[in-house]
Parts: C-alpha cells; sequence; structure tokens
C-alpha cells in the first residue's frame, strides 16, 4: 500500500504544478493596441470623412498597455491637408477612444517623418512661413517629440521652424 501511494503521489504533484504555470501564461499575454479604425478625431472635415495616414503603437506611459499613435488629417482631393497628432488608448472592455492631440490641427501643420521608440514620440512636422506659400508645398521644417511625463505627454524637443 505505502508503494502503490508512492507511485500515485507524483503524478498529483505534477498536475498541481502544470496548471498554475498555464494560467500565468494567459494572465500575461500582451494586450493588443488600440485600432484607430472608427475612432471619432476631434476633426472637423466638413463632410470630407477622416484619413488615418500613419499609425505606430507602443506602451508611452509605463502601465503596461500598448496606446497608439494616430497621424489624422481630413481627406482631401488634392493639396497636403493639415494633420493632428492623437493618443489612443483602451480601458479593459472599452472601444478605442483619443485620450491627447499632440498637434491640432489648427496649428496648419502636416506631419511627415514619424516613430515611436522607448516611450518616446518624434515627428517632423511641416509648415508655411505664410498664406501666400501654395498648400502643396510646406516651407518649414520643425523637429518635435513627445514624453509622458507623471499625468500628460511633454512636448521634450522641437528645433525651431526652419525654411525648408
Amino acid at each position: 500500500v505505502v508503494a502503490l501511494a508512492g507511485l500515485l503521489q507524483p503524478r498529483t504533484a505534477t498536475a498541481t504544478a502544470t496548471a498554475p504555470e498555464q494560467r500565468t501564461t494567459a494572465q500575461h499575454a500582451p494586450a493588443p493596441a488600440p485600432d484607430p479604425a472608427g475612432v471619432e478625431f476631434p476633426l472637423e472635415c466638413g463632410g470630407a470623412g477622416t484619413t488615418v495616414a500613419k499609425k505606430a503603437s507602443g506602451d508611452l506611459d509605463g502601465d503596461g498597455r500598448p496606446e497608439t499613435v494616430a497621424v489624422v488629417h481630413c481627406a482631401a482631393g488634392s493639396g497636403t491637408p493639415p494633420g493632428g497628432i492623437y493618443v489612443l488608448t483602451r480601458g479593459s472592455g472599452a472601444a478605442p477612444r483619443v485620450v491627447a492631440t499632440l498637434v491640432d490641427p489648427a496649428d496648419r501643420k502636416t506631419v511627415g517623418d514619424f516613430a515611436v521608440r522607448d516611450g518616446v514620440i518624434s515627428a517632423t512636422l511641416l509648415g508655411y512661413s505664410s498664406l501666400d506659400v501654395p498648400r502643396c508645398c510646406p516651407d518649414q521644417e520643425e523637429q518635435a517629440s513627445w514624453r509622458w511625463k507623471g499625468q500628460a505627454f511633454v512636448r521634450t524637443s522641437g528645433d525651431l521652424a526652419r525654411s525648408v
């Protein structure tokens, strides 16, 4: 009877040790980044609709869940429409939503190069020196970056606008 009990015990111990390990793995699966499709952006387009031109994701605030940064502008047939840079998040079971506007389209900038790396959002912002400059051809360039600090995104760099 003692020998038989010894043979049965390791199976029980093995099964017990395996079950919690499987649960732990399932609990730590990475959350998907918010998808900007279908998000209502704070952008007035006069019925033309919006276009998500670029997007990138990363954990920007250190909470272990990825945020998505989207470059969005009005759908335009020609020219270079100004765009906005928006940060999206999603709570548990909630739809993605805009939590920050880094570049407001009212600033009349377009976004060139754009990236999210190591918690930093960086972008090349293109603009116009005057209203006389055609909207197809920005003549100013500015490098900008943002990082999460405490409770908000803070612009951490940005060269003054220079002619291109």
